[in-house]
């Protein structure tokens, strides 16, 4: 009941409009979590996010594939940052922890799915998709997005957007699953371009790749 009734006080962000003085604590317990963000990840030094579904498990060929980009990625000296969770994020934590660099986890409360896995060098929680958003972007020299489902896509396309409009540098932005990624890719770089909504350089940072090596040479030869 405790766990049920704290979402629902999350949820009461997003409600409309409310009184003023609610919606500057809530203004301020966010911003106390930007802070614990930046502190936590400051001395981080070169990092990579990697994206993916919750949903591989061990033995799934797209976890062996993210274990062996973490452990490469570490190896090549870059932390590797996920959201902590299980499945591909934990396969990615998992090969950074046993590299030479930090395996770093940003937790976030979630009703279902989400725990905690237990390959983290530095793990934080945050409650708001947002704020988690702003450590997954502002750390990171470059992006690997592995097959995952809306979570995934939505923080691929927000990337996308942010270098598009300029509101960081074009980082490499890494597709990993070009039999998952082909399509999409293929209907940006040609219906979308093609009917005017992307420009031609809006998709030359975006590359496919299927190997943990030829991750870590887009990331070495990019970022």
């Amino acid at each position: 009941m405790f766990f049920c009734s704290k979402f629902h006080r999350f949820r009461a962000i997003l409600r409309g409009a409310d009184d003023l003085l609610v919606d500057f604590d809530r203004a301020f317990a966010i911003f106390q979590e930007f802070v614990r963000g930046c502190r936590g990840l400051y001395d981080l030094g070169p990092a990579v996010t990697v994206f993916g579904s919750a949903r591989f498990g061990e033995g799934h060929r797209y976890y062996d594939l993210a274990r062996a980009t973490g452990r490469r990625l570490a190896e090549a000296g870059y932390a590797v940052v996920t959201g902590g969770g299980p499945g591909i994020m934990e396969a990615a934590n998992r090969g950074a922890f046993d590299g030479r660099s930090p395996s770093v986890g940003l937790n976030i409360e979630l009703p279902f799915e989400q725990h905690g896995n237990q390959y983290q060098d530095i793990s934080l929680r945050f409650r708001h998709f947002f704020a988690r958003k702003v450590a997954f972007v502002k750390y990171a020299a470059a992006y690997v997005v592995m097959p995952g489902g809306f979570g995934t896509l939505d923080e691929a396309f927000e990337i996308a957007t942010l270098m598009q409009t300029s509101k960081i540098e074009h980082f490499p932005l890494v597709a990993v699953g070009s039999e998952f990624w082909g399509t999409l890719i293929d209907f940006a770089r040609n219906t979308m371009i093609e009917q005017g909504t992307l420009s031609p350089e809006d998709a030359r940072f975006v590359h496919l790749a299927d190997t943990a090596g030829d991750v870590v040479r887009l990331v070495r030869g990019s970022a």
